[in-house]
């Protein structure tokens, strides 16, 4: 149930697979809950601006049904999205949102 979902104007991402597999565990780690349920998703080449400019950044998601610790999350989010895409940490935003469980459906049903 976990979620984190990037979206950058880079279109040139090297390893997108590794940067999902980074996201999928550190995800993980943060909330504590079973890398087995976490989906990531990277959307590269998005058309955006930040501040006015196009030089590169990044819009982040975060979704979790509870687990969520945003001070926390969103240092390390930012720090592995600079490292791996040499986006500033100022030129991102995240978003998250704890998520109702009768909100989150997989499965063919909800968990709440």
């Amino acid at each position: 149930m976990p979620f984190i979902s990037v979206k950058t104007n880079i279109t040139d991402v090297q390893t997108p697979n590794g940067l999902l597999k980074k996201l999928s565990a550190a995800l993980a780690t943060a909330t504590g809950k079973p890398e087995s349920y976490v989906m990531t998703l990277l959307d590269s080449g998005v058309p955006m601006t930040f501040a006015g400019s196009e030089e590169p950044c990044a819009y982040v998601e975060v979704k979790s049904i509870g687990a969520l610790t945003p001070p926390a999350m969103s240092d390390q989010f930012c720090e592995l999205i600079k490292s791996s895409l040499g986006i500033p940490k100022d030129r991102i935003y995240i978003g998250f949102d704890d998520v109702n469980a009768s909100n989150w459906g997989w499965n063919g049903r909800t968990f709440g």
